[in-house]
């Protein structure tokens, strides 16, 4: 079909001013979700899930025991800045016979940006009726106060199992009532109760295999029962360290430098050094509640300090 000329200048106009008056349409709307709160890997014949709870923001610069204005400077050549954002990890174990959980997240202990280990746990295909045992690595509130919501127990059918030394600390009423900081007591207390009162925490005593392939290790100086946990099976190791390392941007490379949380600064520092040269002469592979998700990795030791390397990431087939 021919049309005038006329007839086609007219409609290019109409086009051009249609074009002009109609906005472009916008990409695709901004998710704004966070990533997926799990991760998974096997350790030998052990399924190893790291699970996130979330983060928060802490102002390290002021809590790490060296000059602000050194901190910063380590953070910015890491691109971080002195509020950082930092993970709050657990780890579960899947032995074949036992499902363990390491450390439980914070719960609603400390603010919305936590607290999520429970919906990441059954994003990752487990619930928490399907915990047998717990092992804490210490009582701080970021680590237990995701044992309780609503001050009942949240894992229904599990045995919590920490150090003796651990527990007799924050357990006591007398040693509560004499401390500056008794929020931190109540918290554990409130966090262990349940599962006290219901006969499910068992506490043990020193360096014990609590099921075949996990071994606790005193790690004591962020807190006095602090433990770590040694995960072995078909040869492969990973060592769970809770809070032996908090900002690995400045204490990987000065393991010396130590943080307002840890109860003997002088223990916390021997500590890491001690178990840190052990994990990096032995290629034992090191998963860390305040490491970046998922917080899973080996150490080389570098100058007077660490280089942390991330274990490669791997598809389950």
């Amino acid at each position: 079909m021919n049309l005038p000329q006329r007839t086609l200048s007219t409609l290019a106009a109409a086009v051009a001013a249609f074009c002009i008056a109609t906005p472009a349409l916008a990409a695709a709307p901004m998710a704004k979700t966070p990533a997926p709160g799990w991760s998974r890997m096997m350790l030998g014949q052990f399924e190893v899930t790291p699970l996130s709870d979330g983060t928060v923001d802490l102002p390290v610069d002021k809590l790490l025991a060296q000059d602000a204005k050194k901190t910063q400077a380590t953070l910015a050549k890491a691109h971080l800045k002195p509020m950082l954002e930092t993970s709050d990890n657990a780890y579960l174990i899947n032995t074949g016979s036992k499902l363990i959980l390491i450390d439980t997240g914070a719960g609603s202990f400390f603010g919305p940006t936590l607290g999520k280990l429970v919906a990441n746990m059954k994003a990752a295909g487990y619930s928490p009726e399907q915990v047998d045992e717990i092992y804490l690595t210490h009582f701080h509130g970021d680590h237990a106060g995701g044992l309780v919501k609503d001050s009942a127990a949240v894992f229904s059918k599990a045995i919590v199992r920490a150090s003796k030394t651990e527990s007799d600390h924050w357990l006591s009423q007398a040693n509560m009532e004499k401390s500056t900081d008794k929020d931190t007591f109540k918290g554990a207390q409130a966090a262990l109760g349940p599962y006290v009162k219901a006969g499910r925490f068992k506490a043990f005593e020193g360096s014990v295999e609590l099921v075949p392939g996990i071994r606790s290790n005193p790690t004591g100086g962020h807190t006095p029962g602090h433990t770590s946990y040694l995960v072995e099976s078909g040869g492969q190791k990973l060592l769970v360290i809770g809070d032996l390392i908090h900002v690995a941007a400045v204490q990987m490379e000065n393991p010396a430098v130590t943080i307002e949380f840890d109860s003997d600064q002088k223990a916390a520092a021997a500590t890491r050094k001690k178990a840190f040269d052990a994990a990096a002469k032995g290629g034992i592979m090191i998963g860390g509640a305040h490491l970046q998700f998922p917080g899973m990795g080996y150490l080389h030791a570098e100058g007077k300090g660490y280089k942390f390397v991330p274990v490669n990431f791997t598809q389950m087939r």
